[in-house]
């Protein structure tokens, strides 16, 4: 545009002189009466004195065809088309008004114009899409119709909307595809007439099913999709009313009923506005071994009976109503084996196959059966008969009593007043009965018994087997009586009986309650204890002590012989502190010496004392528990005073060194004897291997002046003889090339013969399968002719066949004895006739045709 200006004043040199292009315009500004004028180009204009552009010079306005601009504050035109001019000669407008123009000549825009909106292409709107336009202003439209302010309607395509300045576009609106199985839920933003001409008030929802595209109208908006929902045999819609209305089917549903809709009422269903789908509901499917308890069923009215159950056995299908639901789900029918039962408890009063029941009864049905519980049962547990072997048991608790009692070595199914009971055992039994190793194997280092192995069946009878040369005592609560068993021997405790649990006194030295043990072996066996002893000069040792022992039984049906086995708790501490007492009582009576030498015979007679021979006794009993010492082993004596052990160790150190020197001396003489012998040993040697190597080198001489000889004499033969060898060799190899060469020439010729000889044979052989089948298929082809002849003619038959080959001739004879002709000749002029023998045959109403194509001449009476 500068560009334009600065050509436009480039004529000239005054600047008061503006040369204005075509299509180009200014405004030209009067200073004295204050009046702004348009001056239009192509023109050379000089501006007065007294005037002043003040806009220019400027293209005009080009609107292209299907295109438009806005112009804002137009100018006010006369009926003719020409600008209407006021008093003072300045051009009317019509303010804050706006004016659109299309397609034209170029224009100016006049002093207080606006051009608003550039020039833009119009809004060309596409099949199935509409513009929403809403009125600002009222007025009539090209159709008279008249508009107010506030309206809105759509412009619908295809078309092209021209913009007027009474009317906004609000929005472009497309349609919606609807396809099969689809719908649309529409809403009505204010009272309209949908395009189905229903009227439809504000806020009301609908559907649109038509299969196409759907335009919604300018008062209707697209709320959603709906999809159908495809119903089978094995599914059913649950729908819930949100209001009161009649459905597809038009039947009245109120606000909060619900039902289904089956495959039987509708392969695909679409719900209605006012329809919630609450789900889809499956079916449920029993086999004949199957059955249900439904509660709150509907029933034939179709309302739902609240608070009752209703029993359905299978083989059936059905859907839940709405409002039903099943109890415990789809159960199996209670097939009962011969080993089985089912516990039954009444749940309210009814008659069962003849025997009034009560609430609260309980029975139990064994089998072998198949039950269903009606309604009015319910099935507590279901029982199996428990094998139990002889050595297997099971603690069984009367519910009614309170009873308890232990069912060993049968097999039995608890009653419908019976339970498992189970019995409690302290922890630490518990732990000894589940180890698999015996406490006592080790009664020295054992610190206790093993952990658990695995969880003990409470309501099972409590079993322990007793090892042999062994006892375990056990007590009934109950009856207040004890009872000894020895081993080898399976324990099964009663349901009041408990395990005497045994605590021994372990380690070295003995600490008590180390070992636990529910057994009591019988020995023979051992312990090791270690004791602190002082002599009579006051020399303190500790002795390590090992005793052998075990208990004396004579008769193990004697009852107070058994009970005394376990009178003591802790007969291992017992038995090692009464030895100790006594080794230190008789030790503190002897001095160092005496007892480090004679220290075997001290304690054991201290021990097992003398006879009246002054002799070491052999045993030593305990007469409370029948306990017998049968010996004592000294394993180590050990001073516990520093100046004691220092003295030892001396003396210890002096035998040692003495008994060193001599071991030192003895092997320092036998080592230099050895050292001699090997001296004369390796001279000896020396001189062997001296006359050895003599020897080797004689030999060494003679072979070399051997292979010398060979070697000048050899060569020469050994050439001639490669020379021969090659010879024979390059005659055998063209030998044998030949043979393989004749071979090769053989086998080729032989399989060339034979693939000739197989592809002749195979030629032969399919020329003569094809004639074969081509014979074939024409003899089945003659027959299927001669057939098919013989089936026509037996169809039309032989008089119809006579009568359709007679009536050519016949309908010619009557055709020319209706013509009034006597004789007639019938040919195609190329066959000859003789006349001669036939003549008198022409005469009459008979005629003659002759082969090939008819031809027919007719003589008259005249002729």
């Amino acid at each position: 545009m500068d560009r334009d200006r600065s050509r436009a004043r480039a004529g000239g040199s005054d600047e008061s002189i503006y040369r204005i292009p075509p299509f180009y315009y200014i405004h030209v500004l009067d200073q004295n009466t204050n009046v702004t004028r348009v001056v239009i180009g192509p023109k050379t204009y000089i501006r007065q004195d007294n005037e002043r552009v003040i806009f220019g010079p400027e293209k005009m306005i080009t609107v292209p065809p299907r295109h438009y601009c806005i112009v804002e504050n137009p100018a006010i035109r006369g009926e003719d088309g020409s600008i209407t001019l006021d008093q003072h000669g300045q051009v009317r407008l019509n303010h804050a008004d706006q004016e659109i123009r299309l397609a034209q000549e170029p224009f100016p825009l006049y002093s207080g114009e606006v051009l608003k909106q550039v020039v833009s292409p119009l809004k060309v709107v596409t099949a199935n899409t509409a513009l929403r336009l809403r009125a600002i202003l009222d007025f009539e439209d090209d159709t008279g119709t008249k508009k107010v302010a506030g309206d809105e309607w759509l412009f619908e395509g295809p078309g092209t909307y021209i913009p007027k300045k009474e009317v906004v576009v609000d929005e472009t609106i497309r349609a919606t595809i609807i396809r099969p199985n689809q719908a649309i839920k529409l809403r009505a933003r204010k009272e309209t007439l949908a395009r189905d001409d229903t009227p439809r008030v504000t806020g009301e929802e609908w559907l649109v099913k038509k299969v196409g595209a759907y335009l919604p109208g300018a008062y209707e908006e697209v709320i959603d999709v709906v999809d159908a929902y495809v119903l089978t045999d094995k599914k059913a819609l649950h729908l819930r009313a949100t209001r009161t209305f009649k459905d597809q089917g038009d039947k009245l549903r109120r606000n909060g009923e619900e039902w289904l809709i089956k495959v039987e009422d509708a392969e695909t269903y679409i719900p209605n506005v006012y329809e919630e789908v609450v789900g889809v509901v499956p079916i449920t499917t029993l086999t004949n071994r199957q059955y249900c308890v439904i509660l709150d069923p509907v029933g034939q009215d179709g309302k739902p009976q609240l608070g009752q159950k209703k029993l359905v056995k299978g083989e059936k299908s059905f859907f839940l109503q709405p409002g039903e639901k099943l109890e415990k789900g789809i159960q199996n029918v209670y097939v009962l084996g011969e080993d089985e039962g089912v516990i039954l408890k009444a749940n309210e009063a009814f008659k069962d196959e003849g025997v009034d029941r009560k609430p609260g009864d309980r029975w139990m049905i064994r089998g072998p059966a198949e039950y269903v519980p009606p309604v009015e049962v319910d099935v507590v547990t279901k029982r199996k008969a428990i094998p139990l072997d002889e050595n297997e048991g099971i603690y069984v608790r009367d519910t009614k009593t309170g009873k308890v009692r232990a069912v060993t070595g049968e097999t039995y199914m608890l009653t419908q007043d019976e339970e498992l009971w189970a019995k409690e055992l302290p922890p630490a039994v518990e732990n000894l009965l589940q180890s698999h190793k015996d406490p006592l194997a080790d009664r020295s280092d054992r610190s206790g018994a093993g952990g658990p192995v695995r969880q003990r069946e409470k309501t099972k009878v409590v079993t322990f087997r007793v090892p042999h040369n062994a006892t375990v005592q056990i007590y009934d609560y109950k009856e207040k009586k004890a009872r000894v068993v020895y081993g080898p021997e399976l324990v099964m405790l009663g349901p009041d009986e408990q395990f005497t649990q045994l605590s021994l006194s372990g380690g070295k030295p003995k600490r008590p309650n180390v070992i636990k043990s529910l057994v009591l072996l019988l020995g023979p066996d051992f312990c090791t204890d270690i004791i602190t002893i002082e002599t009579a000069d006051h020399a303190r040792l500790q002795l390590q002590l090992s005793y052998n022992w075990h208990f004396e039984v004579k008769d193990k049906t004697d009852k107070q012989e058994a009970a005394k086995l376990f009178s003591v708790p802790d007969f291992v501490g017992d038995a090692c502190k009464a030895i100790a007492s006594r080794v230190r009582g008789a030790v503190a009576s002897v001095q160092f010496d005496d007892f480090h030498k004679n220290s075997a015979k001290i304690i054991r007679a201290s021990v097992f004392g003398l006879d009246e021979r002054q002799k070491v006794r052999d045993r030593f009993m305990f007469p409370q528990n029948n306990l017998i010492i049968t010996s004592i082993d000294i394993q180590s004596v050990e001073p516990v005073d520093q100046r004691t052990r220092d003295a030892l160790m001396k003396s210890v150190q002096l035998a040692i060194e003495i008994t060193t020197n001599s071991q030192e001396a003895a092997a320092k003489h036998e080592a230099e004897r050895l050292e001699q012998e090997a001296k004369g040993r390796l001279e000896r040697q020396k001189i062997l291997d001296e006359a050895e190597a003599e020897r080797a080198r004689k030999e060494l001489l003679e072979l070399q002046a051997n292979s010398a000889a060979v070697e000048s004499t050899g060569q020469a033969k050994a050439e001639a003889q490669s020379r021969a060898e090659a010879a024979r060799i390059e005659g055998e190899a063209a030998v044998q090339q030949a043979k393989l060469k004749a071979e090769a020439a053989r086998i080729e010729a032989e399989s060339e013969l034979e693939r000739l000889s197989r592809a002749r044979e195979s030629e032969t052989k399919y020329l003569s399968e094809q004639n074969t089948l081509e014979i074939t298929k024409v003899k089945e082809m003659a027959d299927i002719e001669v057939e098919k002849f013989r089936n026509m003619v037996s169809a039309i038959g032989a008089d119809t066949i006579r009568a359709i080959a007679v009536s050519g001739p016949e309908m010619q004879v009557k055709l020319l004895q209706s013509l009034g002709l006597k004789t007639t000749l019938i040919t195609d002029g190329s066959s000859p006739i003789n006349l001669f023998n036939t003549a008198h045959g022409l005469i009459g109403a008979n005629a003659l045709q002759a082969p090939g194509k008819p031809h027919s001449t007719a003589d008259s009476d005249d002729d």
